[in-house]
């Protein structure tokens, strides 16, 4: 019988592939302040989902007998100038806000990540076109331009989704069109171009899925921003029209009840505040995963 021989050699390990979403994990994982933002994000997502099992009355229920009441073992975030139990309205603003946000976002990211794409991708007159469009809309802060696109429809949850789309929208257009005039002259895209591809499979099969990783931050960032924006215009009396349960306007039914009843208005504003920093540390969390300069080292 032969002897075996080993060598060191024999023993050398290569270090695991990693894939990326397996890498894009670790990296949130890693992060406790993500790992808790996304722990709030997902209670108020499921508070928002099962509100009418979770609620304790209805939001709306009207007890003139008992208002402006401190929080008690019946009602225990108290109770409004009507009557109404707090904590329901609470739980189903959650699902208003939410449901604004996501779907403002979704509306703004397609219209404007569509935009982007036509406009870098065709460049000349389309280009000049739509970024001059684009400009213009960015010219005005977010809350001034939804101001005026409220005053003008009114106000209501359909209208207030059309206020924030349209104020949300350039930024992705913006995005998006840098992207593209930067992955647009890479040589894949020259390779796709020579072999004959069309434009709607380079467009939407090549470009897209390369410039969608700081999009994707963007969209997480704004879902937070959204929901600030519909809680400031229901807060002036333009966004979420009552008795529609909206944090906004909670808060501005009960600041002039600061000195009686702070609750009224401090509990909707801290439900603001967990969800709209918690969305932001998110994004702070994905922007650092997707990060290019980390693959390899994870």
């Amino acid at each position: 019988m032969s002897e075996l021989s080993i060598t060191e050699g024999d023993f050398q390990t290569t270090k695991p592939k990693v894939s990326e979403l397996r890498r894009i994990a670790l990296v949130m994982r890693s992060r406790l302040v993500v790992v808790v933002s996304s722990v709030v994000i997902i209670v108020f997502i499921l508070v928002a989902f099962f509100a009418p099992l979770i609620a304790p009355r209805s939001p709306n229920a009207i007890d003139l007998k008992n208002t402006l009441s401190p929080p008690t073992s019946t009602h225990l975030l108290g109770t409004d100038e009507l009557g109404r139990d707090m904590l329901s309205r609470i739980i189903f603003g959650a699902r208003i806000s939410l449901v604004v946000g996501i779907v403002a976002v979704a509306a703004a990211g397609i219209v404007g990540m569509v935009l982007g794409l036509i406009a870098g991708y065709l460049g000349g007159w389309v280009n000049i076109v739509i970024m001059r469009f684009i400009d213009a809309l960015l010219a005005l802060p977010p809350l001034v331009l939804m101001l005026a696109i409220t005053s003008v429809l009114g106000g209501g949850l359909l209208n207030v989704l059309i206020a924030l789309g349209i104020g949300l929208m350039p930024t992705y257009g913006r995005l998006m069109c840098g992207q593209i005039l930067a992955l647009k002259e890479m040589d894949f895209i020259l390779a796709a171009q020579t072999i004959g591809a069309k434009r709607g499979r380079i467009m939407f099969r090549h470009l897209l899925p390369n410039a969608l990783p700081p999009l994707l931050v963007l969209v997480t960032m704004n879902l937070g921003l959204a929901i600030l924006l519909e809680a400031g215009l229901s807060f002036l009396g333009i966004g979420i029209a009552p008795p529609t349960p909206s944090w906004g306007s909670m808060v501005n039914g009960g600041y002039k009840y600061l000195l009686t009843n702070a609750m009224i208005s401090f509990a909707p504003g801290v439900c603001i505040l967990l969800v709209v920093l918690s969305f932001n540390m998110f994004g702070d969390g994905l922007r650092d995963a997707l990060d290019p300069r980390l693959r390899g080292k994870i």
